[in-house]
């Protein structure tokens, strides 16, 4: 008996190696990965932070890449015991997601952010997460520009033909503003960044506020891309800085001044561009794991049309 156990044992193996194998394809890869912890940070902005918190988590987690959770702060009535209370931990998470433009942080959120970044943490910031907190010095160099006035810094714009930074005195030529709401032409100016690999040297990205005139410390950022501020449009005639990183510490700070979106806006077609959302997910990647393996989905807008989609309905697809 103890002989025919062993023999039908042994005829199983086979059988269930074929079950335990795995096949190691695309879908599989992805479900093996580590997902990539990131925390949104909102609760006040002069934007509908409440909406685009759902848009921005939503791309995220469509990608399969990303595990989302949200810190959201007091309001600006917010007392003193809630703010007390508000500590977002930042360390358990790699990358940190600003939408947030208010009132100045508790003291010691402020030093946990920067601990975070220094020891290695990832930040990006979405449109008007560089608006705020002028008077933090630290802040300012992480995002290098922000919406400031012509005098608290230098500018930096793009020389369309050779890439390189055209830097304008603090004090000279105008302060940080926006034209008219319009789609626009993005220029990748880093094309072999990992953000920026694979992406067309030109994209049209949907109806947004192309930021001009943003002013700062400017220090030790590398511009990934670009866009025509259209004079047509309330611009400024000169190419303007659209996403940008900074290195601090061990960590990288990435900025992008794309995803406006007004509280109660109906559309999301600048949070729901392609273009931005692509950009998003692979500054998420980038500045919590130093890669990217999410690559460009289908879809993505060409230089002479825009593409606009719920997060939920691109094809996201590991490499």
């Amino acid at each position: 008996m103890l002989r025919t156990a062993s023999i039908l044992l042994l005829a199983l193996l086979p059988l269930a190696a074929q079950v335990v194998k795995p096949s190691f394809g695309v879908t599989l890869q992805s479900e093996l990965r580590e997902s990539i912890r990131v925390l949104i940070i909102d609760g006040q902005n002069n934007h509908g932070w409440a909406a685009t918190t759902k848009a921005l988590k939503a791309t995220l987690e469509a990608t399969g890449r990303f595990t989302v959770t949200v810190s959201t702060s007091p309001g600006k009535k917010g007392t003193k015991e809630a703010w007390a209370a508000w500590r977002p931990t930042f360390t358990d998470h790699q990358v940190v997601v600003g939408n947030y433009n208010g009132q100045p942080w508790p003291e010691p959120v402020n030093k946990a952010y920067l601990a975070f970044i220094e020891g290695g943490g990832g930040a990006v910031n979405v449109h008007a997460a560089n608006n705020s907190f002028a008077d933090w010095k630290e802040w300012n160099r992480l995002i290098a520009l922000g919406w400031r006035g012509p005098k608290f810094g230098d500018r930096v714009t793009v020389n369309d033909k050779t890439g390189a930074q055209l830097r304008t005195a603090k004090g000279k030529g105008p302060g940080a503003g926006h034209g008219r709401q319009h789609s626009f032409l993005v220029t990748v100016r880093a094309k072999a960044h990992p953000i920026m690999k694979g992406l067309p040297t030109w994209w049209k990205h949907a109806k947004d506020e192309l930021y001009h005139g943003q002013r700062g410390p400017g220090e030790n950022m590398q511009i990934l891309s670009s866009a025509w501020s259209d004079p047509k449009s309330g611009g400024t005639g000169e190419h303007e800085p659209i996403t940008w990183v900074v290195p601090h510490g061990k960590g990288n700070v990435v900025t992008t001044v794309l995803g406006h979106h007004w509280g109660g806006q109906k559309d999301f077609e600048a949070l729901h561009c392609v273009g931005f959302q692509t950009v998003l997910a692979r500054a998420c990647e980038w500045a919590g794991t130093g890669t990217v393996t999410i690559p460009v989905p289908k879809g993505f807008p060409t230089d002479k049309a825009t593409s606009i989609t719920t997060p939920s309905e691109i094809r996201w697809r590991a490499r």
